[in-house]
């Protein structure tokens, strides 16, 4: 059975808000990731409908959200997140162990990217953490920062196993665009003018 409602409450910053039935009653929780399609973001009070669960507390929560005159999808249609992200991260990580193998790579780099990485996860751990606590946040340039310095293997892993950050869209876009210019430095690390200036 679906429900209609109106969004009353949404923190964008947080993925949630907030429906109100029409006619009344108690407002449910939504998650960014109960929209269908999530081709577009709610601003808030947009007119939605929904199917009605309960999380494992029990609490009401509206589930395969669509706005208003879009085609919803059941949530049990979901296909979950794509396996490209982490296949890729798996890749480049044996990339990275193979080149220090080979020497083509010092053994520090490979420490680098392994703490930058970890430093990454705790900071994605940290944010989310005070996001739920309504506490002072991590900034999102900081974030980056760390992908750009090697630790986006491990903001990866943060946004999968924490489900943090990775259904903004713009987020998400300047996330992949840091993962590319660390590739681009690590590539010019590997070229005969890089090779050169890791040997000084």
């Amino acid at each position: 059975m679906r429900y209609q409602g109106r969004i009353t409450t949404w923190k964008d910053d947080k993925g949630f808000g907030f429906v109100t039935p029409n006619g009344g009653g108690k407002p449910v929780f939504v998650h960014i990731n109960s929209f269908s399609g999530r081709q577009r973001r709610p601003e808030g009070n947009e007119l939605v409908t929904y199917e009605l669960a309960v999380d494992n507390k029990g609490r009401p929560q509206a589930k395969a959200v669509a706005f208003v005159g879009e085609r919803p999808k059941p949530s049990s249609a979901s296909s979950g997140p794509s396996a490209f992200p982490p296949l890729f991260a798996i890749c480049f990580v044996v990339f990275l162990v193979g080149a220090v193998l080979a020497g083509r790579l010092p053994l520090a780099v490979l420490g680098f990217y392994a703490i930058a990485s970890i430093l990454a996860f705790f900071a994605y751990a940290f944010d989310k953490s005070a996001a739920s606590r309504n506490e002072w946040r991590t900034q999102e340039k900081t974030l980056h920062l760390f992908a750009v310095f090697g630790g986006w293997p491990g903001a990866l892993m943060a946004q999968r196993v924490l489900r943090h950050k990775s259904a903004k869209a713009s987020f998400q876009m300047t996330f992949w665009a840091t993962v590319v210019l660390n590739c681009g430095i690590l590539a010019w690390m590997l070229s005969p003018s890089g090779a050169q200036a890791l040997s000084f």
